[in-house]
């Protein structure tokens, strides 16, 4: 069996890998999606974002609108393309 980290041969590749997974761990942490599977609602939601991102939170209203999109089974993170 390869070890992978056979492959991060400097330490600034391993430094990396290491700031990307800590960086992964805190967005999933932060994410509204993950709150919403959980069934709490959108101000339990907005709480805890504030409690976590302070003034770079996102707004209520956008909290509630994201969980109206993830009951209608919308999880995408992406913007719809527009024309223009």
């Amino acid at each position: 069996m390869l070890n992978c980290k056979s492959f991060l041969v400097t330490e600034a590749e391993r430094k990396h890998v290491r700031r990307r997974t800590q960086f992964q761990q805190h967005r999933d942490a932060n994410c509204p999606q993950v709150f919403f599977l959980q069934g709490k609602a959108p101000k339990e939601i907005h709480a805890i974002l504030i409690e976590k991102l302070g003034d770079h939170a996102p707004s209520y209203t956008t909290i509630k609108n994201w969980v109206t999109l993830f009951k209608h089974g919308d999880f995408s993170n992406c913007d719809v393309p527009r024309p223009g």
